[in-house]
């Protein structure tokens, strides 16, 4: 199909004036920029040189339940990072979550094993461990001394193609990411390199080679917008998982969401919030259940701290708070303010 009536462009191509010295199109001094752009070249250059070694491939296979319409085995894949000369690897949770085998191949071809070590949803963490001595390892860095702006490099193997190399800037910090359990991540990193599926449990790292973050999420149809658990998060968890096979939390063993408050009620109560948490289920023979508490309740108060969602009890039920009575105060339909105490138990999961 033609089209009538299109303007008839021309182009004219800018070539170089011999009577301007410089090296730029307006006559400025280009060699500036051009060592700035070097620099940040060598950079990303110098960081990957250090750190692909110590990147490998996972692929992992899942049995698929006979009644399932998938096939009886599928494949999945994603990447991770040796961080001890021993072979310990960390990745994603949800890379590993409920597989059957876990194969890694490292940068130099070898492929062999892995055994999964443990994994914390919650945070999207998980350890591996392979066979090896003297592997090459990353450096782990200090993701609480972050800045805006500064340089972040991805390094994974998106979609299957090995060792790919992403930069960009941080973003943003302090952001939240919902994991997949329902829990919050803290603290998480935002950036602008570009991550694809692959990429889950690869490194984000600064201009000098060390591990800031561990890649682990993207928002679906946005550009740019990416998300990495930091580090100091990722080596607690480690510790954890190395030491005692899982992360240890306490629960009080409720399911619950979050509420607006009525304002008669807030005014009534002379509450400083306007939103708490209804209790929707009760577990058995839960601390929750041991402290009478019901479905419907509206929790605004644990351990003498205002409750205004789900995030703020999960924010609160650490490993410290195990076996150690706190206050909590409820709403019982909205006319009565009670105060019970309660005794978080560790979480069984």
């Amino acid at each position: 199909m033609l089209i009538k009536d299109t303007p008839d462009f021309s182009l004219e191509f800018i070539n170089h004036s011999p009577t301007v010295d410089a090296g730029s199109p307006n006559g400025t001094d280009a060699g500036g920029d051009a060592e700035v752009l070097d620099a940040y070249s060598r950079a990303v250059t110098g960081v990957v040189a250090r750190v692909s070694p110590a990147v490998v491939h996972i692929r992992v296979k899942k049995k698929m339940p006979r009644r399932s319409m998938a096939p009886p085995e599928v494949e999945g894949s994603g990447s991770g990072l040796i961080i001890t000369p021993d072979g310990y690897i960390v990745t994603n949770s949800h890379v590993v979550e409920d597989v059957n085998t876990v194969e890694v191949s490292l940068a130099d071809g070898t492929t062999c094993a892995a055994e999964v070590i443990g994994q914390d949803p919650a945070t999207d963490i998980a350890l591996l461990r392979i066979s090896g001595s003297g592997l090459p390892m990353a450096y782990l860095g200090d993701s609480d001394k972050l800045r805006v702006g500064q340089l972040a490099i991805a390094v994974g193997n998106p979609l299957g193609f090995q060792s790919t190399v992403t930069a960009g800037v941080i973003s943003a910090l302090s952001r939240s990411l919902r994991s997949r359990n329902g829990r919050l991540i803290e603290n998480v990193i935002q950036t602008d390199a570009a991550l694809n599926p692959g990429n889950s449990g690869g490194p984000l790292l600064d201009s000098r080679g060390y591990v800031i973050g561990i890649n682990t999420a993207i928002i679906q149809y946005a550009q740019g917008i990416c998300f990495a658990i930091p580090v100091n998060t990722m080596r607690w968890v480690v510790t954890q998982l190395i030491r005692e096979g899982k992360v240890v939390r306490s629960f009080l063993g409720i399911s619950g969401q979050t509420v607006p408050l009525p304002v008669r009620v807030v005014r009534y109560f002379q509450l400083g919030h306007d939103s708490g948490v209804q209790v929707v289920d009760v577990t058995p023979n839960s601390p929750a259940h041991r402290a009478d508490l019901k479905e419907g309740d509206v929790i605004i108060s644990l351990g003498g701290e205002p409750v205004t969602s789900v995030d703020d009890i999960h924010r609160r039920l650490t490993q410290e708070a195990i076996g150690k009575s706190k206050g909590v105060v409820l709403l019982r339909g909205w006319t009565a303010r009670l105060e019970k105490p309660i005794v978080p138990a560790e979480s069984p999961g």
